[in-house]
């Protein structure tokens, strides 16, 4: 009755004073994980810039770190075993030393006394086994807890509780958008109003920072408005379903991203029962069949982590051909023509004007050959629309893109 509310206690104890440890021995762990996935993904930068040695220096500063949490809370952890066996082993002696007084006077049995000591000892076993238990408890609740503030953790994007459908004609429409990342002082984009309708090609293009990307991320909801409204085909984006809303849409990401696997199979990311020849014919149009054909394996070409075995424009041209497979409503190109060279992106352009005659077209470029033959050219400046119209209109009445003309083009080529 006195032994095992003090092994309780213990047992609280330790636990309730390693919980707090253990969760800062995870974020010592997070911290030393960044500090090598950083050294490894960078590696050619560290190189180059012979950096070797700071980053050693940095990655032991985090690993002694966690080495001196680690070893506190272990230190701490490693008390209970020896505290409980002294517990245990007194509790013997004063079991053994009341019952003699006991056996002395006639009232217990020697084997009564053996009996009790048995069964105490099954006790004081049992606690052993639930002390051994607490120490993981700790560490299990430091990393259930970082889990669960995952799961609870509500969408801010839902679909609608009805929602409704879209049928053709194509149409995309901005009307009045305006949004802000959270926190934030000002809007990334405000008041942006246009009409796209199928067969047109709408160029976005701006300096670093107008919110180019944020505005094509607004069409499949991957951001919302704060006021305004984004239609397809005359219904508010946020009134339909995600899924049957980025069926319509083809992307290809400022980033080109490739999945580990092979050719084939990032084909098909964009359409799952693909033919082999519909695979050839987007490759063809992405200007990508040719170093396809080269590669030994053809389409089982190998793909690594990332699309690390191909450059820059033959990721590109791949994320191209994935979309282009899917033949959505709406096109968008997310400055996806940036590591292609001039004559490819010429010939992949010509190659896009059939394919997409039925489709809407936004293009966001920061060269101004890629939006020159675009139908309607929106110049971008600081979040708002500061021009809309055709290359020839904007070339004599919009002041930001004619700086834009003057920084890329000679005198000759914009005359």
């Amino acid at each position: 009755m006195v032994v095992l509310p003090l092994l309780l206690l213990l047992v609280i104890g330790l636990g309730g004073k390693a919980m707090p440890m253990f969760k800062n021995l995870q974020k010592k762990m997070d911290k030393l994980n960044r500090v090598i996935r950083e050294g490894l993904t960078g590696i050619r930068v560290i190189r180059a810039f012979n950096r070797n040695k700071d980053e050693l220096s940095k990655f032991e500063e985090a690993n002694n770190d966690y080495a001196v949490t680690a070893i506190g809370v272990n230190r701490l952890l490693a008390l209970m075993s020896p505290i409980m066996m002294l517990i245990m082993n007194l509790t013997s002696i004063a079991i053994i030393w009341i019952g003699s007084h006991f056996i002395s006077e006639g009232s217990m049995m020697v084997g009564d006394l053996m009996a009790f000591i048995q069964y105490a000892m099954q006790i004081m076993m049992s606690f052993m086994m639930l002390s051994a238990v607490f120490i993981f408890i700790p560490r299990a609740g430091a990393s259930a807890e970082r889990i669960n503030e995952v799961l609870d953790m509500n969408a801010e994007i839902v679909d609608p509780a009805t929602p409704k459908t879209s049928d053709k004609p194509v149409m995309l429409e901005f009307e009045e958008a305006t949004f802000r990342y959270e926190g934030a002082e000002k809007p990334v984009l405000e008041n942006i109003s246009f009409k796209a309708r199928a067969g047109e090609t709408i160029a976005i293009i701006g300096s670093t920072g107008s919110g180019k990307s944020t505005l094509v991320n607004m069409i499949p909801r991957f951001y919302d408005v704060e006021s305004g409204s984004v239609k397809v085909n005359g219904v508010d984006v946020r009134e339909m379903e995600q899924e049957a809303l980025r069926e319509k849409i083809g992307l290809v990401p400022q980033k080109a991203v490739l999945f580990t696997g092979d050719i084939e199979s990032n084909m098909r990311y964009g359409k799952e029962d693909a033919t082999e020849g519909e695979i050839w014919d987007a490759l063809e149009i992405a200007q990508a069949k040719n170093f396809v054909e080269r590669q030994s394996k053809g389409l089982h070409a190998r793909v690594e982590q990332g699309g690390n075995n191909f450059s820059g424009g033959q990721k590109q041209r791949l994320a191209i051909a994935r979309a282009l497979i899917r033949k959505p409503e709406i096109y968008i190109f997310d400055d996806s023509f940036s590591a292609l060279d001039f004559k490819t992106d010429a010939a992949l352009r010509k190659n896009l004007k059939p394919e997409t005659e039925n489709a809407v077209t936004i293009i966001v470029a920061q060269r101004i050959t890629s939006v020159v033959d675009s139908d309607q050219i929106i110049v971008l400046n600081e979040g708002t629309v500061a021009g809309i119209g055709t290359h020839e209109e904007l070339k004599e009445s919009n002041e930001i893109y004619r700086e834009i003309m003057r920084s890329q083009l000679s005198e000759e080529e914009i005359a």
